[in-house]
């Protein structure tokens, strides 16, 4: 899962920075593209540093900053969708993909911080037993 996951946040960060290249030279398609680029190569680069956390709480910070750069990348597409300042055909599948990254993220989030949460309770019952 770990190495789709990577495929797949850096294609839809390629994907982000081909359809920002060819949104209009407004001002608000050159602020737009600017913030989407920098938002969705953002949940690339920041998911490989995910894959090598040194420990499981490292792994939870930096998977919540991908969730945010995630939605972040999710609101400008949204926001070029609602603006009509591109074709909304590939916007949406843009978004589609956001989405279902964004679901899987929470997800491992939330049973990453389960597994600390068990981690924890066992060991103080452990220290608990020792004192």
């Amino acid at each position: 899962m770990e190495a789709q996951l990577k495929v797949r946040t850096k294609n839809f960060a390629h994907d982000c920075v081909k359809l920002a290249i060819v949104l209009p030279s407004t001002d608000l398609g050159r602020h737009i593209g600017r913030q989407l680029i920098r938002s969705a190569t953002s949940v690339a680069a920041n998911y490989r540093a995910t894959c090598i956390a040194q420990t499981k709480r490292s792994f939870i910070s930096k998977l919540s900053i991908v969730i945010e750069e995630i939605d972040e990348s999710n609101f400008w597409l949204e926001f070029l969708k609602e603006e009509k300042v591109i074709d909304s055909t590939k916007v949406g599948m843009l978004i589609n993909e956001s989405d279902e990254l964004t679901r899987i993220f929470i997800s491992s989030r939330k049973t990453a911080e389960k597994n600390i949460l068990s981690e924890d309770i066992v060991n103080y019952e452990k220290r608990k037993e020792d004192d």
